[in-house]
């Protein structure tokens, strides 16, 4: 596969990903959405379907990586890092991309949600709400070591699963039934080790929308929580790299 296509494929496969991720975050958060407070168990499971989706469209161009910790796990299985900037890039374009998408599909559930005053019951309380979680992910309990360790270890499950189940044969990207495979490892992931970080596990995924969410002109939206963004980012890469080292010892 050319640069061109690995590019294109990631750009779209990665904003796919994050238009229904996100999307179904925002279904579940934002005032005036038909499906506001279905739950934990709709977010997973709308994460896993948009792994799916984004997987079986664009497998063909790129092989779907679509998250750098993949990228990282598959180079180091192979040995061939040459495109992994080519799919790093158009992992974080399509990020941002998918974002920008969601703000758009919700934009008048965003200014409802920012304008009307938050309430518990039939008392006001201050502050935006949980937008952020939208775009990225937050800790519940801010432990650094326990959060490093929770992505570590949730990236790891993602990874070793792509490399031992679902490589097509070239061995640089997801096979059919891998594809299927892999969206039911996000939800279990998401069910088992979501709780303490809300499982980013892909540091696109979390670093393009922070940045998108950042620059967005949306009123009271909050803060964009950068003294935790390094977090997603660092422990997905070690769990992707912690990944490959595994399957190399145990599998290969």
């Amino acid at each position: 596969m050319s640069s061109s296509d690995i590019f294109l494929g990631e750009t779209i496969g990665t904003a796919v990903l994050i238009l229904l991720g996100g999307g179904v975050c925002a279904a579940v958060t934002l005032k005036s959405s038909k499906a506001r407070g279905a739950g934990w168990l709709a977010i997973t499971f709308g994460w896993g379907f948009a792994v799916m989706t984004a997987v079986y469209m664009t497998a063909s161009l790129s092989g779907a990586h679509l998250n750098p910790a993949v990228t990282v796990g598959i180079a180091v299985k192979t040995g061939e890092w040459g495109d992994v900037p080519v799919y790093v890039a158009g992992q974080m374009l399509g990020a941002m991309i998918g974002a920008a998408l969601v703000w758009v599909a919700y934009y008048g559930q965003f200014l409802a949600h920012l304008t009307d005053p938050e309430t518990v019951g039939d008392k006001p309380i201050e502050g935006p709400g949980p937008v952020l979680g939208i775009f990225s992910t937050g800790p519940e309990i801010r432990n650094t070591w326990q959060n490093l360790a929770t992505e570590i270890i949730g990236t790891v499950v993602l990874v070793l699963a792509v490399l031992t189940q679902g490589l097509n044969d070239s061995g640089k990207g997801l096979g059919v039934l891998g594809a299927l495979i892999t969206a039911f490892v996000v939800v279990s992931i998401g069910l088992s080790l979501g709780g303490p970080t809300g499982y980013a596990i892909n540091p696109a995924r979390d670093l393009g929308p922070r940045i998108v969410h950042a620059l967005l002109p949306l009123p009271n939206k909050g803060g964009s929580d950068w003294s935790y963004a390094w977090i997603p980012v660092v422990g997905p890469l070690v769990g992707g790299a912690l990944a490959a080292g595994i399957y190399k010892l145990a599998f290969a």
